[in-house]
């Protein structure tokens, strides 16, 4: 019977905690508690898909190119935009979405001159913009609704909703009573927008790709005639202001380089010409799958042990950002941040009950037969080593995507170890420190497989994805109360800052860099120095310490560089990436410039 009862206690104990994983995480969800992360893996989402053509489209942008060969001052005369709406109609513009707002008369002959030009583009389907309705939807552009139809013209709302952050990524049915510029712009094309395209919120955006992924003009060359009719002819063309001058740029997923308001609205009208191929999920679905995870963790520790399911955990969340990819390839948004903040409360509470159902029996047990108290013991520092591996399993598994091997992270981690204590650390500290520094490049999971393998030197739009690693890092270990992931959040965060502030992410220079920062970057580069990577061929010890020297003061903290110097001489074999003494002769190598260079570290 007694077995029995401990493992209804367990499962109680497992359940309970899975019920309040899942009732925590849906509650987040309920209350958008996560909105800063679910919108940053929209972005990646966005990226990792890339850039894809729209070949019906074209931009004529109000640009900086345009101030400058014009000389014209913001308004400009209504005279102009009817010569490049005049331009437009002779090229064979197959439609004309204007985002200019034309709501208050100007000159009477520079507002007729602008109404001429729209009415002799009647066959081209000329759509105007205006941000301004009354309660029923009218507007005053070009001096009401009446004349824009004795016109031809067709009028649509260009207000888009900002979603979280200010970010602009949905467009709705109609604004204030007017269907908007995408709307309005589908049906003159003959595809109005299907019943129930709209959810509440508005229709996402399936942005082509970042900032210049539709083909852009600039407006000083189409009235100039300098635009190519052929880049014309059939396409619905979309003008407005692109100039950031003129506050019309806003921040959108697909980048961290703001798009202009034109070309979002170019993304929209793809958007409704094309069915709208990008859709979320209902939120009974969301809610099903913040649940799932979250109570996953609990029923694997029913069916194996809770480190079982601990370990577990990181692979069903790789694979689920896997299939969040492949739904956004796809035309579904999966949610992101909410299903994985559950998977990893519930990894925790399912720890957390099972250590504490695991307690209480220790109790009973040592209060029938304290001869049991050793074992109380060796299950405590189980747990312990269960933590740590966790740790370690966690490291490897980022260190495997770009073909490094756990003996890297060990070295670093002894090596950091030894400084730390050099450097007068107590022992306690130094393991911290130790176990911290596995988990430098944890963040490595937020960089394409593309750039991480990458054998041949890296192009500017790679490091920026390579230095996106430590902020990646950072967020990933903030906010806990372990004392092992605060140094590691530290240290993912700073490893790659350098003393004299050139470094990355935040150019902290010298002691604002945290000790453990300087300790894990001195280390880190001098295994990286000697290790191969696809990129070059290992260097030699004294060629690694003779870099760690010039490097005195500029790279890396004085002070830790002179103690790591002065233990050097003392390290195992094991510890030097190619095996040889410090004091040894190094083998013959070819010169250090055919090396390549590995003065970041791992990236």
């Amino acid at each position: 019977m007694r077995p029995h009862g401990r493992t209804r206690g367990r499962v109680l104990a497992v359940v309970a905690a899975g019920v309040v994983a899942a009732g925590a995480a849906a509650a987040a969800d309920f209350a958008n508690l996560l909105p800063g992360l679910e919108q940053d893996s929209l972005s990646i989402r966005f990226d990792r898909r890339g850039a894809e053509t729209a070949p019906g489209l074209l931009v004529v942008g109000v640009d900086d190119k345009t101030f400058s060969d014009t000389g014209l001052q913001w308004p400009f005369p209504r005279r102009i935009h009817g010569r490049a709406i005049d331009r437009l109609r002779r090229d064979g513009a197959r439609a004309i979405v204007y985002d200019v707002q034309f709501t208050e008369p100007t000159r009477p002959r520079e507002d007729t001159a602008l109404a001429d030009a729209v009415a002799r583009a009647r066959r081209n389907d000329v759509v105007l913009a205006t941000a301004e309705t009354d309660e029923h939807g009218h507007t005053n552009v070009l001096g009401g609704d009446a004349s824009v139809r004795k016109l031809g013209a067709h009028v649509g709302a260009s207000n888009l909703p900002p979603g979280r952050g200010g970010v602009l990524q949905r467009f709705r049915a109609s604004e204030g009573g007017l269907a908007t510029l995408a709307v309005v712009t589908s049906r003159l094309l003959g595809r109005p927008p299907p019943a129930g395209s709209f959810p509440d919120g508005g229709a996402w955006i399936d942005f082509r790709g970042p900032p210049g992924t539709i083909d852009t003009v600039s407006f000083s060359d189409l009235v100039a005639g300098r635009v190519p009719p052929s880049r014309v002819r059939g396409r619905v063309v979309v003008v407005g202001a692109s100039s950031p001058t003129l506050q019309d740029v806003h921040a959108t997923p697909t980048s961290d380089r703001p798009m202009s308001g034109p070309e979002i609205e170019a993304n929209a009208i793809y958007t409704a010409q094309h069915g709208f191929p990008l859709r979320g999920i209902s939120n009974a679905l969301e809610l099903l799958i913040v649940l799932g995870l979250g109570f996953l963790p609990a029923l694997l520790s029913l069916a194996f042990r809770a480190v079982t399911a601990a370990l577990l955990a990181p692979v069903i969340a790789i694979a689920y950002l896997i299939v969040a990819q492949v739904a956004f390839d796809h035309g579904r948004i999966l949610p992101v941040a909410t299903p994985l903040f559950a998977l990893a409360l519930g990894t925790v509470c399912t720890i957390v009950a099972g250590y504490l159902a695991e307690r209480r029996r220790r109790r009973v047990v040592s209060l029938r037969n304290e001869v049991l108290e050793a074992s109380v013991l060796e299950r405590t520092a189980e747990l312990r080593a269960t933590q740590l591996e966790v740790i370690h399993r966690l490291a490897q598994a980022t260190e495997s995507r770009d073909e490094e091997t756990g003996l890297h992270l060990e070295r670093i981690s002894r090596m950091c170890e030894r400084l730390g204590i050099a450097l007068g650390m107590s022992a306690s500290e130094a393991e911290t420190l130790r176990n911290a520094s596995l988990l430098h490049d944890v963040g490595k999971i937020g960089v394409p497989d593309a750039v991480l393998t990458k054998a041949g030197p890296l192009s500017p739009e790679d490091w920026e994805h390579m230095r996106r690693h430590t902020n990646v890092g950072s967020s990933i270990l903030a906010g806990s109360h372990s004392p092992v992931v605060q140094m590691a959040e530290e240290i993912a965060r700073t490893h790659h800052e350098r003393w004299d502030g050139s470094g990355y992410p935040a150019g902290l220079r010298g002691e604002e860099i945290p000790l453990a920062g300087r300790i894990c970057a001195v280390c880190d580069v001098f295994d990286a120095l000697q290790s191969e990577r696809p990129y070059k061929q290992p260097w030699p010890v004294p060629e690694a310490l003779a870099y760690m020297r010039r490097e005195r003061g500029r790279y890396f903290d004085p002070t830790v560089v002179d103690a790591f110097l002065g233990i050097v001489d003392d390290f195992e074999p094991e510890l030097l990436a190619g095996g040889e003494r410090p004091g040894e002769p190094a083998p013959a190598t070819p010169a250090m410039a055919q090396h390549g260079t590995a003065t970041d570290g791992d990236g």
